[in-house]
Parts: C-alpha cells; structure tokens; sequence
C-alpha cells in the first residue's frame, strides 16, 4: 500500500505583547506532513532538471563579481547540504503542487522533493537540486520546495508523485535512497522577489530560480553590505527597512557572488535579472 503524505499547513498566531495587535506570520507544518500547501501572510507594515515559468518584468540591469568561486566544501557557507558529499536515507511521497515551506509559486515542474527538518536547516536546502539514486539503478534530479517536517528521519527526502513513480511503483511506499548536490544546466536567470507587505520601512527578498544553494544574501546601506537574516519560509528579511529597493548582493555555497542592481519595491513580483550562478 503506498505512503502518501498529505497536504497540510497552518496558520501560526503570535500575540504581540503591550499593543494588544495580533501579527500573522508564516506557517509551521503539522508534524509527518510536507507542507505542500503553505500559507504565507504579510508581516505588519512598520512604515536533468527543469524550472517553474512564472510572470516576470523585464530583467533589471545587473552585475556580476566572483569571490572565491572554489571555496572547499565544508565551509560556512555549504551548510550541512556539502557539494561533492553524497548521503544516505529514504525516499516516500506526497502529493506536490511545487509550493510548500520555501514560499515558491506552485508550477507544472513535478521533479520536486520536501527536505527533512535537519537538512532543511531554516530553509538553507530551498532550491537545492539534489541527484537522487535509487538501489535498482534509477535516478532523477529534484529540487528542494518544501519541508518534511518529524518524524520525516535525517536523510529523508519526501519526493512529489511523480518523481518517486520515476524510481519505484508507488505501492512500494518507501525505498532506500542516496542523495547528492548537482548544479544542473538552467534556461531561465535568477529573479528577486520583495514579500507582500514589504516596504521601505520593512521588506522581505527572496532568490528564485537559482542553480546552486543560496547562502547569503546582503543589501546595500550607506555605501557598505549588510548581510540579512533568513527566515525560515526562505525570505531574508529587513526588520527596519535597511536596504529595502537598494542594490544586492547574492552569493551561492560556493562563494560567486552576484550584484544586483536596486530594484523597486514591487511586494509579491518576481523581478528578472541577467543573471545566474555558475555551474559545478
């Protein structure tokens, strides 16, 4: 009998102290379900491998630097997802639209996998394309939209339907696996994305359609970078509006950093660039 994990997602209240206001933030999932279906909310205004189409404006002029762009697996940057480090684990599914955790659009790309809470690390794996194998030979690559929350094990990836019928017969339910990270070719460039509610006094940017792990994102503030937190539904966020609509910087695991011009303050567009991360 197959093993199915259901779509599931709820909406967090955080009750904030001395205004008596209630602020509504992004979701947690409901523990054993992928949070296929997240549901993300606007912050309070304080002042072989494919990729999803989506609606973007015309790409934004851009630059690009490279710093470091051989930095050895195992540094700050990688995070527990290590290129070059293969893992071990299984392999279930659930009915995947492409959205979930990471906040990304729902797409017709059905290679797409929900990553396990440890590797998940506070949305670090979002948009990570992994090579899965199975034992009898198969293998497909997938990219990481959402979260699998416990008791999904260390290692684990929940695969959407289609991309486990490519490795087993669904009534299998579970199989061993191995995994690991791949930059696989890409047609479209990356796109920006400003968080409904953002604005110049607060803004939350997210990287769309990267081919390698993002893992720092800074904005631009009196003439120096300032590197942004990361939210756990894959926003780097601007508490107090610093470097909202100002230049970018984006750089991957691997170290090659990508400019981005200032872009307007456009809540919920994807914005294009010129630009994407080099393969490895």
């Amino acid at each position: 009998m197959s093993r199915r994990w259901p779509l599931a997602a709820v909406l967090a209240l955080l009750v904030v102290a001395g205004a008596g206001a209630i602020a509504l933030r992004d979701p947690q999932g409901i523990p054993g379900d992928a949070v296929a279906a997240a549901v993300t909310t606007s912050p309070p205004s304080v002042g072989e491998a494919t990729s999803m189409p989506s609606a973007t404006s015309a790409p934004t002029t851009t630059t690009t630097t490279t710093t470091a762009p051989s930095t050895p697996a195992g540094t700050p940057l990688a995070g527990k997802i290590k290129p070059g480090t293969q893992r071990t684990g299984v392999a279930t599914f659930y009915d995947s639209d492409g959205g979930g955790a990471c906040s990304y659009d729902p797409g017709p790309d059905p290679l797409t996998a929900a990553m396990n809470w440890s590797d998940y690390e506070n949305s670090q794996a979002c948009g990570a394309y992994v090579l899965v194998r199975a034992n009898n030979g198969k293998s497909i690559t997938v990219r990481i939209t959402n979260l699998c929350p416990a008791p999904c094990r260390v290692g684990q990836l929940d695969l959407s339907a289609e991309a486990f019928a490519m490795l087993a017969p669904p009534v299998t339910g579970e199989i061993p696996i191995t995994w690991t990270l791949v930059s696989p070719p890409l047609t479209k460039n990356i796109s920006v994305r400003y968080k409904t509610g953002s604005s110049q006094w607060w803004c939350g940017i997210q990287v769309v359609d990267h081919r390698n792990p993002v893992a720092r994102l800074e904005v631009q503030v009196g003439g120096k970078w300032q590197a942004l937190g990361r939210a756990e539904y894959n926003y780097f966020l601007s508490e107090k509006g610093a470097g909202c609509g100002g230049a970018i910087a984006v750089t991957d695991i691997y170290g090659e950093r990508l400019l981005v011009d200032p872009l307007p303050v456009k809540p919920g567009e994807l914005q294009a660039t010129s630009l994407q991360f080099t393969g490895h």
